[in-house]
């Protein structure tokens, strides 16, 4: 279980993003803090820290003894992404990243650490053991994360950055979640775990052949 700053940013982006796409109308009741947890797998300490800083926004309302509610006024208050960012289509994004995540394969073989390797095992797992889309979303997210930070290429992550932003869009999680059927997310999970093992085993030709055709894969689900 993640429980760190990081992990607390990962959960205000998630949160952020389904009040984008408006997954609970104004006033409405919000997830418990037990169950934001549950769904994201991290500590009750990095939620209420996620929780804290879009109550700051002025996005949410907290009461004790009755919980968390989406601010009425939300629609005025919610921070708009830049407006280059919301200008990238899934489908740009999809046939950049087809180019830029093969590309850091001979950097992960290189540079990646036994570390490196655990957190993506602890990735896989997770997507594995995953009892919602939202959870499955959220390791395969982590994981492909993780495969940037295996470079310990610090411009590598800050474009990787601009990546997440843009998935944080309600366009795409809106194409993905149509999309990642249970024998589809079989099938990333499988890709996943083979990309894992090839670079895992300094196999820099097996794990780009592996990742191109995942990312082809989750093109032709998302579009076709």
């Amino acid at each position: 279980m993640l429980e760190s700053s990081d992990a607390s940013a990962t959960v205000k982006s998630l949160l952020l993003a389904q009040l984008r796409q408006r997954r609970w109308p104004p006033g409405a009741k919000m997830p418990t803090e037990r169950q934001i947890c549950a769904l994201h797998s991290v500590g009750r300490a990095a939620v209420r820290r996620a929780l804290a800083e879009l109550k700051e926004l002025g996005l949410i309302t907290q009461t004790v003894g009755s919980g968390t509610y989406v601010a009425q006024d939300i629609a005025n208050r919610l921070p708009e992404l830049p407006q280059n960012e919301l200008a990238i289509s899934p489908a740009e994004l999809m046939e950049a990243r087809i180019i830029f995540e093969p590309a850091l394969v001979d950097l992960i073989v290189r540079n990646g650490t036994t570390a490196d390797f655990a957190a993506l095992d602890h990735c896989c797992r997770n997507a594995d053991a995953a009892q919602s889309l939202e959870q499955f979303e959220r390791w395969d997210s982590t994981f492909h994360r993780t495969l940037a930070e295996a470079t310990h290429n610090g411009f590598v992550m800050k474009v990787f950055d601009l990546i997440s932003t843009v998935r944080d869009h309600g366009e795409w999680g809106l194409l993905k979640r149509r999309s990642a059927t249970p024998e589809r997310r079989d099938v990333y999970q499988r890709e996943h775990w083979a990309l894992h093992a090839a670079l895992r085993n300094r196999d820099s030709e097996t794990a780009r052949e592996v990742l191109v055709g995942h990312l082809v894969n989750v093109k032709r689900n998302m579009f076709d």
